[in-house]
């Protein structure tokens, strides 16, 4: 991609948010080297430049780099005005999107970047987001040769890799993969930041808006290859973990699904069936969960239902979900863990007709879902 110089090769937008936080920690700790200095030129924005230099300033006390705040960039701009996100597009290479939800605030990013031939990155959870950013700027991006990579965190590296690199690993061909991730929480317990509540709560509430794009896009089904993956209930129990396990609602089964098609599609590799779930413990939490769920379910319906859920995430989520999400103890305790659980068929055995005769487990693991924004 070529591109006129620019003041900065990234820009990380909404830094001052609770992930962009850790987003502009995360990058000012990759570019030091041994010497101390910043490798690449990279700056910081949002509305409010003193909320942008109190994050700098926390993160040089906590990464020991006393002159950081001098070394970053920061630039003032605004989602709600399309001539300031231009702006900051236009100087920079790479802008890291931390606005959510991206429902509402990351189409104007997306748009700013492709027509200023800027790439640009989200950790957006949300597949109408996703898919629709696709449809709509897919050719525009290609015409300009930009990137536009959606879901670039937790939502759903260690999905899509997880899924590859278990395909890998078969010595045959994998038809089938179902994924558990299990959420381990330290002394202090566990809590989410509400950015990822309200896009749950949106996404359940404009579920008919995704089916009608996904209608739209008119698509060719991707081919089931061998036995077909049959889905869990609701509340199932996995023998292999010892625990009950529900489905998990992010982004993953879209990502996997629109990876999966690309490889099957452009490099003629066999698509892989995908199922994901999250593990929940024993039977207590599956009580408690259900409780939660079933408000969920019947809140989410209604516009008033859906104002409450968000306005009291901590009430109706059984304190999984807060306001102001985990404190540094609990992030720094957390750790995940996600299982795949894999079939398909040996080399030696006809895929038509057949059982599936050889099973794969892999894990990926890393440190707390906060780390992976």
């Amino acid at each position: 991609m070529a591109v006129r110089q620019r003041p900065f090769h990234l820009v990380v937008f909404g830094a001052s948010g609770f992930t962009g936080q850790f987003v502009t920690e995360e990058v000012a700790r990759e570019q030091m080297d041994p010497e101390g200095s910043s490798r690449l030129a990279w700056a910081v924005a949002g509305r409010c430049r003193e909320k942008l230099q109190r994050v700098l300033e926390r993160a040089a006390q906590k990464l020991g780099r006393p002159t950081l705040p001098s070394e970053v960039g920061i630039i003032i701009c605004d989602i709600t005005t399309p001539g300031s996100l231009d702006e900051m597009a236009r100087q920079a290479t790479i802008v890291l999107n931390c606005v959510g939800p991206y429902r509402f605030y990351g189409e104007p990013v997306v748009k700013a970047c492709i027509e200023n031939g800027t790439s640009c990155i989200d950790i957006s959870g949300e597949p109408q987001f996703l898919e629709l950013m696709y449809w709509k700027y897919h050719q525009k991006a290609a015409e300009k040769g930009v990137y536009i990579i959606g879901s670039s965190g937790f939502d759903s590296i260690p999905a899509d890799m997880g899924v590859i690199y278990t395909s890998n690993k078969i010595n045959g061909t994998l038809t089938a993969v179902e994924s558990f991730l299990t959420i381990n929480s330290g002394p202090e317990g566990l809590c989410i930041h509400d950015g990822t509540w309200k896009s749950a709560v949106y996404g359940f509430g404009n579920q008919n808006q995704l089916k009608k794009l996904r209608n739209q896009s008119n698509l060719k089904p991707v081919p089931i290859v061998g036995a077909k993956l049959k889905r869990r209930w609701p509340v199932s129990y996995c023998r292999e973990l010892s625990s009950y396990s529900i489905p998990f609602l992010g982004a993953d089964v879209s990502v996997v699904k629109r990876t999966q098609r690309y490889l099957h599609e452009n490099l003629d590799q066999s698509p892989v069936q995908y199922a994901a779930y999250v593990t929940v413990g024993g039977i207590t939490s599956v009580i408690k969960l259900m409780f939660a769920g079933l408000f969920f379910l019947l809140f989410v319906k209604f516009g008033i239902g859906r104002q409450l859920l968000i306005r009291f995430p901590w009430l109706f989520s059984f304190g999984y979900f807060s306001k102001q999400g985990p404190t540094q103890k609990q992030i720094d305790a957390a750790s995940f863990t996600m299982t795949f659980f894999g079939q398909g068929y040996s080399h030696t055995c006809p895929i038509e007709n057949n059982k599936p005769n050889i099973r794969v487990c892999t894990q990926v693991k890393g440190p707390g879902i906060s780390h992976m924004t």
